[in-house]
């Protein structure tokens, strides 16, 4: 029977912890403010994310009563459960805008994809740190992570999702820059991926998907379209000023100017209320939290705790500054959520659990092979 060790205790990253309630306060106080007032119909989307951030906390929790090296083992059955999931949306999954994306748990509708994104962090650390090449990694040694990769982008292009799938492509670069590739690799690499936009443009992105894309270098030209989003979430962020128009008092929010402000664009609600001062502070604490997750990397046990918490870093980096780019208008709007901020059940869930691994491998960076042994003993 599974026993908790004293010792965990002891180790375990309270300071992570901390940054994880410090920005889940802000994000929900501001989910709060994006959804007021509340509509009189309905669970309020602040009170179904705090239910949302219970459940994502006693994940946490199960993870954390058991060794991350575990996942050595669970990695591919959890893959081959997120590929089902990937193809049953195909098949049978809700439709909304156009997409079809999720399967209705009743509280929540799960989006797979968010998943996906998690599994394949899980995926590519577990290939990585098993097979270690000192001269980096080669055309032949690649086969493997591209297909494990390829499989769930394209299902998930199918959806269409292309930000979720374009997602998975940087985690994929991300993970595969910091195992080391050779000099060839990367040659073949921009090649093919130059080749591969190219293609995309031509014969993958939908007509809205390159309006998007041309209207990031001229927002103004469709001003009611498909730049209005742009437009109002600039002007909502450029009107909070040094200080803010203070909380619950934005009017681009609440008069509902700003589209999607309680998804995409929650950050845009807590620039015009908090104004710089305020977006400077959620944002160190933020960024805090990942340079927290980047030392959990460096102070890991094995090759595969560094890989999954640099993995999660990444996942979790990557969402956060391509969000505020976007909301910012530096990139087209894709869909990509701000983690911990957006409102978005599978978003939040994925997160929560992505830091649980974390935070599991930050605790268990003393154990060494004699306590694997112990831990065993105790596990019978």
């Amino acid at each position: 029977m599974f026993r908790i060790d004293r010792r965990y205790f002891h180790d375990f990253d309270w300071g992570l912890l901390l940054l994880l309630f410090v920005i889940s306060g802000m994000a929900l106080m501001n989910l709060y403010s994006a959804s007021y007032p509340p509509s009189p119909y309905g669970i309020p989307p602040y009170l179904k994310q705090c239910y949302l951030f219970l459940m994502g906390g006693m994940g946490i929790l199960f993870i954390l009563c058991f060794d991350y090296t575990e996942l050595h083992f669970w990695n591919y059955p959890f893959y081959i459960f997120i590929i089902l999931l990937l193809a049953f949306v195909l098949v049978a999954g809700n439709s909304a805008g156009g997409a079809q994306r999720w399967i209705n748990l009743g509280l929540f509708k799960l989006q797979p994809s968010e998943l996906a994104k998690l599994m394949l962090v899980v995926t590519l650390a577990s290939y990585y740190s098993r097979k270690d090449e000192d001269e980096g990694y080669g055309l032949r040694e690649m086969v493997t992570p591209v297909l494990l990769t390829g499989l769930p982008f394209i299902l998930i292009l199918k959806q269409p999702d292309l930000g979720t799938a374009l997602m998975l492509g940087i985690i994929f670069v991300s993970m595969t820059i910091f195992a080391k590739v050779r000099w060839q690799t990367y040659a073949v690499g921009i090649g093919l991926g130059g080749a591969a936009g190219v293609f995309a443009w031509f014969n993958l992105l939908r007509p809205y998907q390159k309006r998007r894309i041309e209207t990031l270098l001229d927002p103004g030209k469709d001003p009611m379209g498909q730049g209005y989003q742009i437009l109002q979430s600039k002007i909502a962020v450029g009107s909070g000023g040094v200080g803010g128009k203070g909380y619950l008092e934005g009017t681009q929010g609440h008069l509902h100017f700003l589209p999607e402000r309680h998804t995409d664009f929650a950050f845009s609600v807590w620039g015009e209320e908090w104004g710089f001062s305020g977006s400077l502070f959620f944002l160190i604490a933020y960024f805090s939290l990942l340079i927290w997750g980047l030392y959990a990397a460096m102070t890991a046990r094995d090759r595969f705790g560094v890989f999954l918490a640099f993995g999660v870093v990444m996942l979790i980096f990557w969402q956060a500054v391509i969000n505020l780019l976007m909301i910012l208008g530096f990139l087209p709007v894709v869909g990509i959520p701000l983690p911990l901020v957006s409102y978005g059940g599978s978003s939040l869930l994925t997160t929560l659990l992505a830091l649980g691994i974390l935070m599991n491998v930050r605790m268990r960076r003393f154990q060494t092979g004699q306590n694997l042994n112990m831990e065993k003993v105790k596990l019978k």
